[in-house]
């Protein structure tokens, strides 16, 4: 890392699906400015990206030198730009080198990462936007290597060794809640404006861990209210301690490389939380720092911009 590159005003932008965030970074990394839009990529007419990027953030790109780097989904075929996966294993260095450069030296694509895999069938898996979380958040702890965690939607589950990220999984365990809880013969049963029921998510947790197929436990999701087993205001809970539950029983958590990462606001890191320490396994959690602290690092480490 160049002195000159080190030194140069770093514009962090995390433009996802349904919003656009920023960030104006000082030198060490800290937040100067934020702004947050309802402009997620979705919302852009195809050709618009830098219009609405201008408009939002022009003044920012003001400053001499200026460099700007975008995570997330902008990336994408519906983004600003495809921006193709940086392949695993990868670190800082390797992202630097997959950087789509949209303006040469001053605004780039971060690509996001894929991974192919460690079945028979050398199933292919991909982020966009996690991995500078998932650094950042690394960079914050003070570690090179650790098993993260991105809960969501689409739930991520990620190994980092000596700083390069050598292996990750997806689980939509957030779509399929919402699925079943919606739209299948469960919603039927479940009670979706009850209050979190910790007892019965750490019972659906619990259940999870048992022999038997999850698609078996799911139905008596409904059976447990038919008899009134549970309350239809605990039931919603009880799926979500299995959903997540069935996530935690084919995870490999080692001891030896601390506490497991959670990446996400509190909402989200929270159930994951108290899986985790359920099941005797420790755990620590980030929220929004973890892109800036990501973006931050990744500028840091170029050496040679174009």
């Amino acid at each position: 890392m160049s002195t000159s590159a080190h030194q140069r005003p770093v514009i962090a932008i995390d433009w996802g699906t349904s919003s656009l965030r920023g960030a104006r970074l000082g030198q060490d990394g800290q937040v100067l400015e934020s702004r947050e839009f309802a402009r997620g990529i979705l919302t852009v007419p195809p050709g618009q990206f830098e219009a609405v990027f201008d408009e939002h953030f022009g003044d920012w790109m003001h400053a001499p030198d200026a460099l700007c780097l975008i995570s997330g989904m902008a990336g994408n075929r519906q983004g600003w730009q495809e921006a193709p996966y940086c392949p695993c294993p990868a670190g800082f260095a390797e992202l630097g080198q997959h950087l789509l450069w949209l303006q040469p030296g001053r605004i780039a694509l971060v690509p996001g990462l894929s991974c192919m895999g460690q079945d028979a069938l050398h199933t292919p898996d991909v982020m966009r936007g996690e991995e500078v979380q998932i650094f950042g958040a690394l960079q914050l702890a003070g570690r090179d290597s650790a098993t993260l965690v991105l809960p969501g939607t689409h739930s991520k589950w990620v190994q980092v060794q000596s700083g390069r990220v050598t292996h990750f999984q997806t689980f939509m365990t957030g779509e399929v809640y919402a699925l079943l809880s919606q739209h299948s013969i469960l919603g039927k049963t479940l009670d979706l404006n009850g209050a979190f029921d910790e007892a019965a998510f750490l019972q659906g947790v619990d259940q999870s861990q048992k022999a038997g197929s999850v698609l078996n436990k799911l139905f008596a999701v409904r059976t447990l209210g038919l008899f009134d087993r549970l309350p239809a205001a605990a039931l919603p809970s009880y799926l979500s301690g299995l959903l997540i539950g069935e996530e935690l029983r084919i995870q490999e958590v080692h001891p030896a490389q601390g506490a497991v990462i959670l990446i996400g606001s509190d909402a989200l890191t929270l159930r994951y939380t108290l899986a985790l320490q359920h099941l005797g396994i420790a755990c620590q959690s980030r929220g929004a720092e973890a892109t800036w602290a990501g973006l931050h690092a990744l500028a840091s480490n170029l050496t040679n911009p174009p």
